[in-house]
């Protein structure tokens, strides 16, 4: 009589049975092809939302570019607006004073020659000329005129770049600012108002910068 070992047939059979059980209960193709469906759609939420990080970033660095640019030409504006004096041809100090274009006489490099400076917008573009002297009696010609474009970030509109005061401002508020036709006779102090945005057209993110200069030459108070 053959004595059967259960023991030895539980061994041989366990295998056969875990082997069994895993391929019942395996990833059927749905599973496997929502699984890859979730993998590719959060690969693509975190290449979408770098994106617009490094995005955002760009708008920041752009504004801040522009803030910087606008700010380093506004006060190297009142800086030689400041110092305007006679032009070396005997020209008043001021020679064009309108709302969004202003020239006049300084000597900016500081070598004893009196330049012709005009700084203008156009559109959303801020200009500045220079003109050296030539010559004596001293002349200012139209082709030695060198064009420098400062920023293309201004966005004043049709609102003015400049505003211009006489000697009784601010308690004079009634003649102030300045009307054109007495502009030229009557400037004492100039304030000059930009709006820096690389964004047109969205001016919640305006950077509004201005300031005051007063002509040292035409003060009436020496």
């Amino acid at each position: 009589m053959r004595i059967i070992n259960l023991k030895k047939i539980t061994y041989y059979l366990l295998p056969i049975t875990y082997y069994s059980r895993l391929r019942r209960e395996g990833f059927t193709l749905i599973e496997v092809l929502a699984a890859t469906i979730l993998v590719i759609g959060l690969g693509l939420g975190i290449v979408g939302l770098q994106s617009m990080v490094t995005q955002n970033r760009l708008v920041v660095w752009r504004s801040y570019l522009s803030l910087n640019d606008a700010n380093s030409n506004l006060q190297s504006l009142v800086k030689e607006l400041r110092m305007a004096r006679t032009g070396d041809n005997g020209a008043y100090p001021l020679e064009t004073v309108t709302d969004q274009e202003i020239a006049f006489y300084s000597d900016i490099d500081f070598d004893r020659q009196t330049e012709k400076v005009k700084y203008y917008l156009d559109g959303s573009t801020l200009y500045k000329t220079t003109t050296e002297p030539q010559g004596y009696p001293a002349i200012y010609p139209a082709e030695n005129e060198k064009t420098k474009l400062l920023t293309e970030n201004v966005q004043n509109g049709e609102e003015p770049v400049f505003y211009y005061y006489n000697g009784s401002w601010p308690q004079d508020t009634e003649n102030n600012p300045l009307p054109i036709a007495d502009r030229l006779s009557d400037t004492r102090l100039i304030k000059i108002y930009l709006k820096a945005n690389p964004e047109a057209g969205v001016p919640d993110k305006d950077y509004i910068l201005q300031s005051f200069v007063q002509v040292r030459m035409l003060k009436e108070n020496l």
